[in-house]
């Protein structure tokens, strides 16, 4: 599934701290045929994309409350969530922490800072069937 030839939005959810960031790329998104949930801190997350039945994830690593890292191990645990794709963003480029996200389940790592292109096809990458 490409997200430019979706004729229904998509529904995405990005779990970022920064308000600027966050309000930029739902901006950019929501251009490109997705619907974009935006939650701020980690303590909540796994929850609401559960029950938001999201069709991709964009997980900051660095999070109030909740790194990003364990709410990835919870989606790829749970039934009803293990197969949503989810990307990993971070500052943090040490191959370390792209293995131990690669291994619990991520489908891609995007560091900061980074483009909408960039992103947009790392997205339709991962909407790949």
């Amino acid at each position: 599934m490409i997200a430019q030839m979706s004729e229904n939005k998509i529904k995405l959810v990005y779990v970022e701290d920064s308000d600027a960031l966050s309000l930029l790329v739902k901006y950019k998104l929501n251009q490109s045929d997705f619907d974009v949930k935006i939650i701020t801190d980690g303590e909540h997350a796994f929850e609401i994309i559960k029950d938001d039945l999201s069709e991709i994830v964009i997980l900051d690593f660095m999070l109030p409350m909740k790194d990003g890292l364990t709410i990835l191990k919870e989606l790829k645990s749970d039934d009803v969530t293990k197969d949503i794709p989810v990307i990993m963003l971070t500052t943090n480029s040490e191959e370390d922490l792209m293995l131990q996200c690669f291994e619990a389940g991520a489908s891609d790592f995007i560091t900061k800072p980074f483009s909408t292109p960039l992103l947009l096809a790392r997205i339709n990458k991962a909407l790949e069937k």
